[in-house]
């Protein structure tokens, strides 16, 4: 198995998953910025500058069932605590294979954007770049591993005119140098995770990043 996170993210995006044999690896931290837990079919990776010991002692002292017990909620604050970072919520991993052509519908891209979505992207991403339609803002970047990372943002009140789904599709147009786009959903939030889908986005697992508190 790929011993780095980007090696396995890399054979994830073509189809090879770790061995869902039940067990858990634990690999470095890519950057200072991203540590945290992907967890893929009965198998799971954990991406931390931590001892790989105290990890799995952690996992092992939890009263539940080992599959789920990188996702259970107390190893996960232990991680939290132990690092001193913070979360937001586990999200769906999603992937797609770029797409040749010009994206529809007709984007222009901002130079100096000054939108949430945006500003959230420039603390989790680097090389961010970001383009507007009417009613909708579409942001790429390079997030963990150094994975093209896509969001999106659709107003309210265009919302239900898949819109969603043109600007997620976009993306895979957008990704520089052939690369796969990647995209994270809040496994709460069905309307962003059917948009992803059906723009062409597969699940491959869940993922739970842990950043630096801000300053």
């Amino acid at each position: 198995m790929a011993t780095t996170l980007a090696d396995i993210l890399d054979a994830a995006a073509g189809g090879r998953f770790p061995p869902p044999d039940g067990g858990t690896t634990v690999v470095p931290q890519p950057n200072r910025r991203d540590a945290g837990v992907i967890a893929f079919t009965a198998h799971s990776v954990v991406f931390t500058d931590e001892d790989p010991e105290w990890v799995r002692a952690t996992l092992a002292s939890l009263d539940c069932d080992p599959l789920a017990a990188t996702m259970n909620a107390r190893f996960l604050a232990a991680l939290l605590e132990r690092t001193g970072r913070g979360t937001d919520t586990i999200d769906l991993l999603t992937v797609a294979d770029p797409l040749p052509g010009d994206p529809s519908p007709a984007l222009r891209e901002l130079g100096d954007p000054d939108h949430p979505r945006v500003r959230r992207a420039l603390r989790r991403r680097d090389d961010v770049r970001v383009w507007a339609a009417d009613g909708g803002v579409l942001v790429l970047g390079r997030g963990v591993a150094g994975r093209w990372e896509a969001a999106i943002e659709v107003d309210e009140d265009v919302r239900h005119r898949g819109l969603g789904r043109e600007l997620a599709r976009a993306a895979r147009h957008l990704v520089p140098d052939g690369r796969p786009v990647w995209s994270q959903q809040a496994t709460g939030n069905a309307r962003s995770i059917r948009a992803f889908q059906a723009a062409g986005f597969r699940p491959v697992g869940a993922e739970s990043l842990m950043l630096p508190r801000a300053a």
